[in-house]
C-alpha cells in the first residue's frame, strides 16, 4: 500500500502540493500553517507533489513507478505506425 509523508519540520506552508495534486490528497492546517496528507487513498502516485515541493518535505514509499515510454525515442519510433 502506498505511503505518503509530509515532514512537518521541512514543510514551508507554500501550498504548492495542494495546487498541483490532481486528486486532492492534501489539506492545509491553518493552525500550524502546514500541508497535511488527508486522503492517501486518492493518491495515484504521480509524484508531482514531491517534485514541486521546494523543501523536499514530501516522500512516498511502496509505490510503483511507470517508465515514461513516450519520452523513449526508440519506443516511439516503433509505435508510430499505431499512432
Amino acid at each position: 500500500m502506498l505511503e505518503m509523508t509530509i515532514h512537518e519540520k521541512a514543510c514551508r506552508g507554500c501550498r504548492l502540493c495542494l495546487d498541483v495534486c490532481p486528486t486532492d490528497c492534501f489539506t492545509f492546517n491553518e493552525e500550524t500553517q502546514k500541508a497535511v496528507v488527508a486522503k492517501v487513498g486518492n493518491c495515484i502516485a504521480c509524484l508531482s507533489c514531491s517534485y514541486i515541493c521546494p523543501s523536499g518535505a514530501i516522500s512516498h514509499a511502496n509505490h510503483h513507478e511507470v517508465q515514461n515510454f513516450y519520452r523513449n525515442i526508440q519506443f516511439s519510433k516503433r509505435m508510430e505506425k499505431f499512432l
